[in-house]
């Protein structure tokens, strides 16, 4: 286990139990599937449980185990020390709190505590309300173009992974994500997820053309301009 050593209580491996935060009445919400997520009440305020799970091909045969290839390189102490990075940077990620993993033979899982960001909504949720507009859409090209100054490239960044509260934007979820020192080809990739991701929601309602000239264009123009401005 890791955690943050200047939280004001010391995490134990019992954070990590959510049947432990049950039966203490400090489970607010659990959701299963890949990603499944524990909104919980902790010593140091609240707090996400996130257990690691395989997406793609991958999730029938293995679902949460990952191959053992060394403790550093396991994916939550990874994504832990990546979002404490960022956070030091002052880019709006959640603090990380505390990763472990438990290694059985040539497999192990992981799971990773941050700090939740409350009252938030994500971008689909905001989609699928009809309140994504064009300013919205210029709020979120400067996110983007901040992480990208900063050489970081989210291994997944859609619509999910965009969390909007008190006027302000958040990206989270940054497992495979990692820091490149140049290159544009990867941000190209990021932006054409992302892309992709709006128009699955039903941004636009899955209408490209529209979302072109009402949302991407924007979008990008914001994008390019905090590019510059960030470089």
């Amino acid at each position: 286990m890791v955690y943050d050593g200047n939280l004001p209580a010391t995490p134990t491996l019992a954070w990590f139990d959510r049947d432990w935060w049950l039966s203490r009445d400090a489970l607010r919400t659990a959701a299963g599937g890949r990603g499944g997520v524990a909104h919980l009440d902790t010593p140091v305020g609240a707090c996400v449980l996130r257990h690691y799970h395989r997406g793609g091909w991958m999730a029938p045969l293995l679902d949460d185990r990952y191959v053992w290839n060394g403790r550093s390189r396991n994916r939550g102490f990874a994504e832990f020390r990546l979002l404490g990075e960022l956070a030091a940077r002052g880019l709006p990620v959640p603090a990380p709190v505390a990763a472990r993993y438990l290694r059985r033979g040539p497999y192990y899982t992981a799971d990773l505590i941050t700090r939740a960001i409350e009252n938030a909504q994500t971008l689909t949720e905001v989609i699928q309300s009809q309140r994504f507009d064009a300013a919205l859409a210029e709020q979120v090209g400067a996110l983007i173009a901040r992480f990208h100054a900063a050489g970081v490239d989210h291994a997944d960044l859609n619509a999910h992974n965009i969390l909007a509260a008190g006027g302000a934007l958040w990206l989270v979820d940054f497992d495979r994500g990692e820091l490149r020192v140049s290159g544009t080809a990867w941000k190209l990739a990021n932006l054409a997820r992302f892309k992709r991701s709006l128009l699955k929601v039903g941004a636009c309602d899955h209408d490209e053309t529209t979302l072109d000239r009402e949302i991407w264009t924007p979008l990008m123009r914001a994008y390019e301009r905090t590019l510059g401005t960030e470089a």
